[in-house]
């Protein structure tokens, strides 16, 4: 199940805030040498290459130009690394620029080197942001449910949300001041200081001036590491290329000790597996393929699968109603399909409006909602609107609900059902939703900030996000999908749904497009209190990537499994060294 922070996975750059040695020592001597118009330093600081892009001639007069018009240098700010690029905040007399670059392995100025207006913050996000934290600190969880757009509050109900902000306000208190970081695709970014708590407070605006899609908080980035980590990664004798393990360490590096991820690269029949363990501010190659890991929401491609599966036996129709395979009546006589639940439009909520997270744990949020509680919400509490039916909207209770029903139809448990038709069936013998069945292979969970945490009982929820597994399973079950006579997963990787111009829904996979070709990856993600996941597929070039973590879906940095799995996906080549991706 993926983080409930507020919403499903949006991928997003996270912040880091150190400033290197070589970053400030290059800054302070570019500010020295340009306020000091002597520009031939300047260009002593560049690599060779970029000297040869950007000749003394036409250096020395952009400066001039430059130091005509914004003046000298006052102020310096480090804002963050993205990507192996340093951003800094220069105040000038009569300009603010954002000042970006990169540094090579000689230490000098490479590739990047560019000068832009230092990005504002706008009059919507000024005023939403002061609305948010008007209302926050009042306790008046009404406005900030007004604050939402139409869409976002369907997402996140009322009660859900009082539910969250009253939770918010008891753990981390009042907010006491906000800071504009910046914006990237169309995401604005704060940093904002709680009594007991720094959050990274995301969102984006819609046509209205409504917070829309993205509304979420995680710990801000300077909190949870600050990504300093020694590179101690083999590549194991070539087994992975110099750029994929780069690529590991780089996104692996913000992550707490004692961080382990798992990894699986599929390409046909073949698979590569490699692992790491961070281990005294050391992230160390460690072979656990076959160690298990939560996999959260990756199960409701599973769910999907018993479903299909269902299908092709002609045990039931996609489109028929899930009423009459239970022996309750729903709340004013609703009726659901099962495609509906498989592809997230039935316009049932996130989570059911009577799941009480208090009534468990903080750390096993789950355990107590059982088969009572979510009949009861069935009969006596679900409500859905008719316009929102048919429309994408990921729901966790859907896809709960999906697997209780399949659940009744066969009259098997969740573990009994799963291991007769997929388990076994694709030799997967450590995967698992009884926890006593894989406890000795079992990875430990790591809280947000780096803690071992309990594992996730997800009760009656369990078809939604209660598997465990490994990578060496999950790369059995993913090249399974090559063989077109399975005839269950065909039908799981059709599209059912559009959900934006990139993203369809299948049953279960969400169906990724390519903007400059006809290749699609079949890929899903999961995220609970002590583990992240992330895996993708590629059925007609016949490669996958699938990652497992014991980071936690409330890791600020959380996202980068999701990034590391699309990213070495760019990364597979074929038999002759040719990438897929271009």
């Amino acid at each position: 199940m993926k983080k409930l922070i507020l919403f499903l996975f949006i991928p997003l750059s996270i912040l880091s805030q150190e400033e290197s040695v070589d970053a400030k020592m290059l800054t302070e001597s570019f500010i020295t040498a340009y306020n000091s118009e002597d520009y031939n330093s300047i260009f002593n600081l560049l690599s060779s290459k970029t000297q040869k892009e950007l000749p003394i001639n036409e250096l020395t007069d952009f400066f001039e130009n430059m130091n005509s018009q914004a003046g000298k240098i006052s102020e310096k700010e480090f804002i963050r690394e993205e990507n192996n690029i340093l951003i800094y905040k220069l105040t000038f007399k009569n300009w603010v620029s954002q000042y970006s670059f990169s540094i090579d392995d000689n230490k000098k100025i490479n590739e990047v080197f560019y000068f832009i207006n230092y990005p504002e913050e706008s009059v919507d996000a000024k005023m939403l942001t002061e609305s948010f934290i008007t209302a926050y600190n009042s306790e008046d969880y009404n406005s900030v449910f007004n604050l939402l757009s139409s869409e976002t509050q369907k997402e996140f109900p009322i009660n859900e949300l009082k539910d969250f902000f009253e939770n918010l306000n008891s753990d981390a208190g009042k907010i006491s001041e906000k800071e504009f970081i910046g914006e990237e695709n169309n995401i604005l970014i704060y940093k904002l200081t709680f009594e007991k708590w720094v959050s990274q407070y995301s969102f984006s605006i819609d046509d209205n001036k409504k917070i829309n899609e993205v509304f979420y908080f995680v710990t801000y980035p300077d909190d949870i590491h600050s990504g300093s980590a020694i590179n101690s990664l083999a590549n194991n004798d070539g087994v992975i290329s110099d750029n994929q393990a780069e690529l590991i360490f780089e996104k692996s590096k913000y992550f707490p000790n004692n961080t382990q991820i798992s990894l699986a690269f599929i390409n046909g029949e073949n698979v590569t597996y490699y692992g790491l363990k961070r281990q005294n501010d050391s992230i160390l190659y460690f072979s656990n393929y076959q160690d298990i890991f939560e996999i959260g929401s990756i199960t409701k491609v599973f769910t999907a699968n018993i479903l299909a599966k269902s299908v092709i036996d002609n045990k039931i129709k996609l489109d028929e109603n899930i009423n009459d395979y239970l022996d309750i009546k729903f709340k004013n006589n609703i009726s659901i399909s099962f495609k509906s639940l498989a592809n997230h439009t039935s316009g049932l909520p996130r989570m059911p409006s009577n799941f009480e997270q208090e009534a468990s744990s903080s750390d096993n949020p789950y355990k107590h909602y059982d088969d009572k509680y979510l009949k009861d919400y069935l009969i006596n509490f679900m409500e859905i609107d008719n316009k929102d039916i048919g429309n994408s909207a990921y729901s966790n209770l859907g896809t709960g609900l999906l697997g209780y029903t399949l659940s009744n139809i066969y009259n098997l448990n969740y573990q009994e059902l799963y291991e007769k038709y997929i388990f076994s069936k694709y030799n997967m013998k450590n995967t698992a939703f009884n926890m006593n069945l894989v406890n000795k292979k079992l990875v430990k969970g790591l809280d947000a900030e780096g803690n071992y945490t309990s594992n996730w009982e997800l009760a009656s929820l369990a078809s939604a996000g209660g598997i465990l597994s490994n990578v060496e399973d999950l790369a059995k079950y993913g090249i399974a999908h090559f063989n077109k006579s399975n005839l269950d997963l065909m039908l799981m990787t059709k599209k059912t749904v559009k959900v934006d111009d990139r993203v369809d829904t299948g049953l279960g996979w969400h169906i990724i497009n390519s903007e400059k070709s006809d290749n699609k990856w079949h890929w899903h993600n999961g995220g609970t209190g002590g583990y992240t996941s992330s895996m993708a597929i590629d059925i007609k070039n016949l490669v996958g990537v699938i990652v497992l973590s014991n980071v936690s879906a409330f890791n600020g940095f959380s996202d980068n499994i999701d990034q590391l799995c699309f990213e070495l996906m760019m990364t597979m080549e074929d038999s002759n060294g040719k990438l897929y991706y271009n």
